[in-house]
């Protein structure tokens, strides 16, 4: 049985929306690969919980892959895959807008 398309932008708000997966994938797109403690720090305040399901969920979609080091102590990185790579330009796109909107509505830097 297969699904029925989706609205193209539902569907795309559906895999990388809500507060963290954008700012996820963006870190990702500006560093090859980071460890679970650098995504955590690259997005206060978002609890261990929360981190954890959101990796989970970009990975279930294919976009990041997460690979794991037998060490002593364990190291886990992440990085985007070939399918997470195609959002470099909606994600540049995003980022673009989104400078140039701040700056029309005057909006202060964090």
């Amino acid at each position: 049985m297969t699904t029925p398309k989706q609205c193209p932008v539902i569907f795309t708000s559906r895999v990388i929306g809500g507060r963290w997966k954008a700012k996820l994938v963006w870190l990702l797109l500006r560093n090859e690969k980071l460890r679970y403690t650098e995504l955590r720090r690259g997005c206060p305040p978002i609890s261990d919980r929360i981190l954890s399901k959101e990796l989970k969920e970009l990975e279930g979609w294919g976009l990041i892959s997460r690979r794991e080091y037998a060490t002593i102590p364990p190291k886990t990185e992440y990085s985007l895959t070939a399918l997470g790579e195609t959002l470099r330009p909606i994600m540049a796109a995003m980022a673009e807008w989104g400078d140039k909107t701040q700056e029309i509505i005057g909006v202060a830097s964090e």
